[in-house]
């Protein structure tokens, strides 16, 4: 498929799922709530001011972190329309919430301390394009985190990629690829990131810590 294809896959299963995501309905989606207490840990483990969310959906990742820390600023960015009204709905204060494309974020340079990708980058067909693109928002020092989908065994990335990607993509999903970490290291290096991190938690769960020298 191409890019706009995969694209246009990702607009109309997340359009639909949109109503549902945040709800007891949200099926498949449920599994991104495991993702939270991963990235929330990982943020504090440094102090962050300015942070971003890639692919934010109706924002629950940053419905937690505003109730938590009301005084930082959030901006969450997704391809999905209905998604971003979804999170303007919940009317939180100092929340940027805009609708555009991870490949190409559209920000200025060094406007954040933090970025978070939870469950969405293997959606991007253009992936390389994302990476850069978070090396240029970034500050001197700032963090990319990441979650998704992985396996540290060959195979089962084959799998995935080969056999279970192309039938849920029939059934109307937008997924592109699963990374391992060869690959993840090899985007982060072309990028100018560094990867600090990169684990397979529980049930195929993705964790990577990228970084932005200091300049």
């Amino acid at each position: 498929m191409t890019s706009q294809e995969y694209k246009a896959l990702s607009l109309k299963e997340f359009t639909k799922a949109a109503a549902v995501y945040e709800t007891d309905r949200a099926g498949v989606y449920k599994m991104c709530k495991k993702d939270y207490p991963d990235v929330l840990a990982e943020l504090e483990r440094e102090p962050f001011t300015d942070l971003l969310d890639c692919g934010c959906g109706t924002a629950p990742m940053l419905t937690l972190l505003h109730e938590k820390y009301p005084e930082k600023h959030y901006t969450g960015i997704d391809l999905t329309p209905r998604m971003i009204e979804a999170a303007r709905a919940k009317g939180m204060a100092g929340v940027e919430l805009v609708v555009g494309d991870c490949e190409n974020l559209p920000f200025a340079e060094n406007a954040f301390d933090a970025v978070i990708c939870c469950q969405s980058f293997h959606h991007y067909p253009n992936v390389q394009d994302f990476f850069n693109s978070v090396y240029r928002v970034l500050r001197p020092g700032g963090r990319l985190i990441l979650r998704d989908m992985t396996s540290n065994q060959a195979a089962m990335r084959w799998f995935f990629n080969h056999i279970e990607m192309p039938l849920i993509n029939l059934a109307g999903h937008g997924d592109v690829h699963v990374y391992g970490r060869e690959e993840v290291e090899a985007l982060c290096r072309k990028a100018g990131l560094h990867m600090e991190k990169f684990e397979c938690r529980g049930f195929f769960r993705l964790h990577c810590v990228a970084r932005k020298p200091e300049q």
